[in-house]
């Protein structure tokens, strides 16, 4: 008995994604597990996301080439070691409500033969994923987002890798901060979920941290930054998610370009505070955006690791026939969830028990009852 399994990645690339592929293919063409459960399953790669599926003609060999890429256990041998997505991603929405190509999505998998689907990505991707599934098409999903945005999950793959991004980049800044008592605003990204500015932040000893989930004034943040200065210190750093808001404002848009999921692209938020930040202080400041560097480079081990269980746990799903799920890693175990479940909310940063209003950053008690009149 064959069984054929389409994998898929969609949305914004990050690290990780390729251990992912990796490890459905090799846990679904595996022999000795094959030999174990008297079936053999065929994987195939669908290049650009969504994108692929909507646009490749199962009828003609010119566009399967273009469109499919079959997958082996020497084919994706060495992909684990590479950030990125070898499979390509796009931001496709084959249901997006102003060129439905839901039909065509769906013909094809027909026509391909796709007996799974599983499909990588964040919660537009799953988002899909959840509406073809509705529709009949048995599907799993694995998370990814840099912004570990997803909801009943405490990990998603890129997370570590841009996290380390943010740390290394900030600390490159120090020296030349330190050296001419500069200010650096470094803007991050986090559109609904500040979990990379809270925790890239804290972690490279950021003086402000600014989070779309509170919104800040620049007149206390001028004020903190001050009175650091009359504390003795040469230099600031502020981090700051590109979906931050000032108190009274909105978001900050780079265009208002909407892609295929009604998202504008948010950034400028780290120019106008620096701005802002330098009339009010006086202080000589520069601004600094990581944008899609933090997506690049090589993966970090704990995000080889997690695609590694993500991939094994797809592939388990699809052999119990559970289809509509996402895998999960909850409270230390890879667990699944429903697909509902996992795109129904944003996980987003607790402000009540994990950030000081006060002091614009991480908050410091952790065990403890806390007020800002104990602060």
């Amino acid at each position: 008995m064959s069984f054929k399994i389409g994998v898929l990645t969609g949305g914004g690339d990050c690290a990780g994604l390729n251990s992912a592929v990796k490890w459905v293919t090799k846990t679904a063409t595996d022999q000795l597990l094959a030999n174990h459960r008297g079936e053999a399953l065929e994987v195939i790669g669908i290049r650009e996301g969504w994108k692929g599926l909507v646009s490749v003609d199962p009828g003609d060999p010119e566009s399967v080439a273009r469109w499919i890429m079959p997958l082996d256990e020497l084919v994706v041998r060495t992909w684990d070691r590479q950030g990125g997505t070898i499979l390509g991603s796009s931001r496709t929405n084959p249901f997006n409500p102003k060129n439905d190509q839901s039909r065509e999505c769906l013909d094809h998998i027909a026509g391909l033969g796709l007996e799974a689907l599983v499909a990588i990505g964040g919660e537009d991707t799953l988002s899909v994923a959840y509406k073809l599934h509705n529709l009949g098409v048995k599907v799993v999903g694995i998370p990814k987002t840099i912004d570990r945005d997803l909801n009943a999950t405490d990990y998603t793959l890129g997370y570590d890798s841009a996290l380390n991004v943010i740390i290394e980049e900030v600390d490159r800044l120090r020296t030349t901060a330190g050296s001419h008592s500069r200010l650096f605003v470094v803007e991050v990204m986090g559109r609904h979920a500040g979990w990379l500015a809270l925790e890239g932040g804290e972690a490279a000893g950021a003086h402000v941290i600014l989070i779309p989930e509170y919104a800040f004034e620049v007149a206390r943040v001028a004020a903190l930054l001050e009175h650091r200065r009359l504390a003795g210190v040469r230099y600031d750093i502020v981090v700051v998610s590109e979906g931050a808001k000032v108190a009274g404002q909105g978001e900050v848009y780079l265009s208002d370009k909407e892609d295929g999921f009604g998202h504008k692209v948010l950034g400028g938020i780290g120019e106008y505070l620096a701005k802002q930040l330098e009339s009010t202080t006086g202080y000589e400041t520069r601004h600094v955006v990581l944008s899609h560097i933090q997506r690049g480079g090589q993966p970090s081990a704990r995000d080889r690791l997690m695609g590694r269980y993500f991939g094994i746990a797809a592939v388990d799903l699809i052999l119990e026939e559970d289809f509509g799920r996402m895998v999960s890693f909850r409270n230390g175990q890879i667990t699944s969830v429903s697909l509902k479940q996992a795109i129904e909310k944003l996980y987003v940063v607790d402000v009540d028990t994990l950030y000081d209003p006060l002091r614009y950053n991480g908050r410091r008690s952790s065990m403890l009852p806390w007020s800002p009149k104990s602060e």
